[in-house]
Parts: C-alpha cells; sequence; structure tokens
C-alpha cells in the first residue's frame, strides 16, 4: 500500500505510472466518489506527455488522447456498468495505448482478461491523504505494477 500526503504527492505518483505505462497496460480504477479517480487518470496523461485538458467521461463513456508517448483511453464506467460488455471495449483493452478505466470493477465479466487494479481509500482523519492499494490479475498486470513500485522508490528514496 502507498500513503499519498496530499494533491501534489497524488500527481507525482501518478506521473510515474504514466513514465511507466506500456501499450496494451489496463488500470482499473476503484473507490468512493471524491476518491481522486480523475486526479489520478490527468497526473498519468501528464506522465504520458499528454498536455490536453483532461475531463471526466462520466457522460461520453470513453475519451481518447492521442498527442502523447502512447494514447490515453479514459473510461469512466459508472453510468453503464450493466450493459459493459456491449460497448466493444476490447479494442481499447487489447489496442496500442493505456486504458485507464474509472469504476472499472462494475464491469464484471466485461474486464479485460489482464488488468492492474488501483483501489483508492481516504483517509478517516485527513481530508487530503489518500492510501493505494494494488491488485493484479494476470502477468502484464504483473509487470506494470512491479515497473510502477520501482518507479515510485526511485523517486522517494
Amino acid at each position: 500500500m502507498i500513503e499519498l500526503s496530499g494533491l501534489a504527492m497524488t500527481e507525482k505518483f501518478a506521473e510515474s505510472i504514466g513514465e511507466v505505462a506500456e501499450a496494451g497496460d489496463n488500470l482499473v480504477l476503484t473507490g468512493d466518489l471524491g476518491a481522486g479517480k480523475t486526479t489520478l487518470t490527468k497526473g498519468i496523461a501528464k506522465g504520458l506527455g499528454i498536455g490536453q485538458m483532461i475531463k471526466s467521461p462520466t457522460y461520453t463513456i470513453i475519451r481518447e488522447y492521442t498527442q502523447g508517448r502512447l494514447p490515453l483511453y479514459h473510461m469512466d464506467i459508472y453510468r453503464v456498468a450493466a450493459s459493459g460488455a456491449d460497448l466493444g471495449l476490447d479494442e481499447y483493452f487489447e489496442g496500442e495505448g493505456l486504458s485507464v478505466i474509472e469504476w472499472g470493477n462494475l464491469l464484471e465479466e466485461a474486464l479485460p482478461e489482464d488488468y492492474l487494479e488501483l483501489i483508492l481509500e481516504k483517509s478517516d482523519t485527513d481530508l487530503e491523504k489518500r492510501y493505494v492499494k494494488f491488485q493484479s490479475f494476470g502477468p502484464q498486470a504483473a509487470d506494470f505494477e512491479q515497473r510502477i513500485l520501482k518507479k515510485w522508490a526511485e523517486e522517494n528514496e
């Protein structure tokens, strides 16, 4: 588990995720409303070299950003979880970019076979603090997790 003390540290952590992401990585962001899923995605985009403003795709479901080192496929499944299998998401999950899926745990069977889940939890005592837990599903996800942890450790020595 990683403890993030505030917004600046959360953004720095997210940038490091973007810096180590590889084509075909799938990242599921889980957490309560306001836990920081979209904030994390904004930092990931910065780490990928995407300068464009990142908006939550709550109503559009998927936003594609292609001007970085890798394409970023930003998805918010909150409003469509029941019909996730009908959205044709596999082309993104198996594509040439990084898929970041907010509320991805709601997809159930429509989830990619190989993905890394980041579970974001708010602190009970500090409004700015977040805790991040990792859960890997598959070998590419396990490798992605190790790349993130290694980069974060190097940056925080």
